[in-house]
């Protein structure tokens, strides 16, 4: 049985209803903000400094030159060979995720320029199902590394995911090794992939495909981890650090190469495409 079933790939930009309201409580200080204000802030509160989180549409606007991506999500999404049922059925999941965010799965895939550098860039939502890693996602990012190698130019992963897709099982688990697989063919073939993690990166994601990048970026305030801190603490019996899986933490003990503030990403990226052109 295929994991997939063929489906027109929906637009990333739905008609919905529009929400008129002018403000926004942050949830972090408890502040009234002003919602314009927040945007132009790279979905910053600009009274305490917490980021909100970024839908798919915001990351590509925040990272690439304007109107230069071009979506080349295959168009897919997941099965249920499983007839996965929790509190709700698997395929009631997916639908309603579908319906909230206008995507068909976890991620999209596209070619875009970035200071007129080309790459192609993979973003995943985490409202989609917490973004978490099915066989779509493994199969997007898998096109996505291909059609670099292809283009001969990098390619650059934003994460946001809270690990494996349980309700494909095995499916999904399988999705670390095949992703890795050809993430070898990106090497083999001298191109730079560039992994940037967002909070939160964890799991099979984190365990897999966002660690291999030759640079990895954490963005400021990235959650960064396998398992959950209670989980580890039970398991080892022992008290984690209280910075543990922090951007700060991951940094200092090697697991990420930089750093960076959401409202400098792009200047970063930019800077470390021209490095590799210059070497190229």
């Amino acid at each position: 049985m295929s994991i997939f079933k063929d489906k027109q790939y929906l637009r990333v930009n739905v008609d919905k209803a529009p929400d008129d309201s002018l403000w926004m409580k942050c949830k972090a200080c408890g502040e009234l903000v002003f919602k314009r204000r927040v945007r132009e802030n790279s979905n910053i509160c600009p009274s305490c400094g917490e980021y909100f989180f970024l839908t798919v549409e915001e990351r590509i606007e925040m990272l690439v030159d304007a109107d230069s991506f071009d979506n080349i999500s295959k168009s897919i999404e997941a099965d249920d060979p499983l007839h996965f049922v929790d509190r709700t059925s698997y395929q009631d999941r997916i639908e309603k995720a579908q319906g909230l965010t206008g995507l068909p799965d976890a991620i999209v895939v596209g070619r875009a320029t970035i200071t007129q550098s080309p790459v192609v860039l993979a973003v995943m939502d985490f409202r989609f199902i917490g973004g978490s890693m099915g066989s779509v996602m493994g199969e997007q990012i898998c096109h996505g590394m291909e059609t670099a190698i292809e283009d001969r130019c990098p390619f650059i992963l934003v994460s946001s995911s809270g690990g494996a897709r349980l309700q494909e099982g095995l499916f999904s688990l399988l999705q670390m090794a095949k992703t890795a697989a050809v993430r070898a063919k990106l090497a083999e073939a001298g191109l730079p992939f560039i992994s940037i993690m967002t909070y939160p990166t964890s799991g099979g994601v984190q365990a897999s495909i966002a660690s291999l990048g030759d640079i990895i970026i954490a963005e400021r305030g990235a959650m960064i981890g396998f398992a959950g801190r209670r989980v580890i603490q039970f398991t080892i019996a022992q008290e984690l650090p209280a910075d543990y899986q922090t951007d700060a933490f991951a940094f200092e003990h090697g697991a990420i190469d930089r750093v960076v503030q959401r409202a400098n990403m792009r200047e970063e990226l930019s800077s470390l495409l021209g490095f590799f052109v210059e070497v190229a």
